[in-house]
């Protein structure tokens, strides 16, 4: 039996419907999972009378993009388990969705004025209504290649980062926002994959707001692995672990990991 507490759909940044995860999942013999698409809520319930048809528990989730401006970098904030209405985290992530559009239009009008044929109505198309543009949606609108190819890595290097013409951030959600918006709302605050992006200093310093932390995800090595191992008995916090499955838009993975190397405090 497996399980699957990272994955993404194409109702943020993945490529593949939700049917269609849910579909490998099945095929993989993953029998818990959750969509935690990023700073939204609304997965959860487009997801769950598919998910009940095909026999597969879901975990409410989510994904915030947080920042620790104490130390100046990004940090991503799971929360699991939260009450469906979810007031809180609404308040806290509908402005950054906003911000987050806004900017991929910016950035949009930024790379058709470099010469790239792209089109917003054409990206708006592929979405839902309402839905935020993110840049793997732009990207998929300039380039067939796919994300893991040196081609898209080059070009999106060239057009994103640096002095690319579509280079620049938004501003993100507070870490210690994100975490308290998630405990407001009944949830389970859990820091996601910090060897990626090197949160172990954070988790000492927020431990007492975490339920957990995510041991297990592609990123993460036999040395990460342990670390989140200790960091867990020291603060008695559960561990986590999924792929991080993005589809297309994202490194080649297949959903699912083996349910035994996780605790059980999740799914109690």
């Amino acid at each position: 039996m497996k399980v699957d507490l990272h994955v993404h759909s194409s109702l943020s940044d993945g490529s593949d419907t939700y049917q269609a995860v849910l579909d490998q999942a099945v095929r993989n013999d993953v029998r818990i999972l959750s969509f935690v698409d990023h700073d939204m809520t609304g997965t959860f319930k487009k997801a769950l009378p598919y998910a009940r048809q095909l026999g597969i528990a879901l975990i409410p989730g989510i994904e915030i993009s947080a920042y620790d401006f104490k130390r100046d970098r990004k940090v991503h904030v799971l929360g699991y388990n939260y009450d469906l209405d979810a007031p809180h985290i609404h308040e806290l992530c509908r402005p950054l969705l906003e911000r987050r559009d806004a900017h991929s239009v910016w950035q949009i009008e930024q790379i058709r004025a470099a010469g790239f044929d792209v089109d917003p109505k054409r990206i708006r198309g592929r979405l839902e209504p309402g839905q935020s543009i993110y840049k793997q949606h732009i990207m998929a609108d300039i380039t067939d290649a796919h994300y893991t190819s040196d081609a898209y890595k080059a070009l999106y290097r060239s057009l994103f980062k640096g002095q690319g013409a579509a280079s620049g951030d938004i501003r993100y959600i507070d870490i210690h926002d994100a975490l308290r918006a998630i405990r407001a709302d009944g949830g389970q605050a859990v820091i996601a994959h910090p060897g990626q992006l090197d949160s172990y200093d954070l988790i000492e310093e927020t431990a007492d707001q975490l339920d957990g932390i995510e041991q297990y995800h592609p990123d993460h090595d036999e040395a990460d692995i342990g670390r989140v191992a200790e960091l867990c008995r020291k603060h008695h916090l559960f561990s986590t672990g999924g792929s991080d499955y993005h589809g297309d838009f994202g490194d080649k993975v297949n959903v699912g990991i083996d349910k035994d190397l996780l605790m059980d405090d999740l799914f109690d």
